[in-house]
């Protein structure tokens, strides 16, 4: 077998949480994902959908965020997702900025410290 014969599917991000009531606040009443499945009493483990993304969070309480970005959400409007960000207690680390690659991006930090990379495609 070759590895041009391989056909990959899909890819999600695991964000590590220190409180698994906070990131739902956050995720789903915040940035509107919708709970698709949980595992666990107490629960340790849960799949977030929105649209095109996925999201696993897994409660790890000892959690220490690394400083750089472990994941990239691409958006439709990068604007109205930074103010969305900013309204619900996410940490702003790059506002936003129109790059020479052709994506208007921005970096926020979760209420854990989880560093996601945001980036709108612009019009050529």
């Amino acid at each position: 077998m070759t590895l041009t014969a391989i056909s990959f599917g899909r890819i999600a991000a695991i964000l590590p949480v220190q409180d698994m009531e906070i990131a739902q606040r956050f995720y789903i009443d915040g940035l509107g994902f919708t709970k698709t499945f949980q595992n666990g009493d107490p629960v340790g483990f849960i799949i977030l959908k929105r649209d095109e993304s996925e999201l696993h969070l897994s409660l790890q309480p000892g959690h220490k965020a690394a400083p750089f970005p472990i994941a990239h959400l691409l958006v439709d409007d990068a604007n109205a997702m930074f103010a969305l960000c900013k309204q619900h207690g996410a940490k702003i680390i790059k506002g936003v900025q129109d790059k020479e690659y052709g994506l208007r991006a921005f970096v926020f930090a979760d209420l854990h410290g989880n560093r996601i990379d945001v980036g709108q495609r612009l019009q050529v």
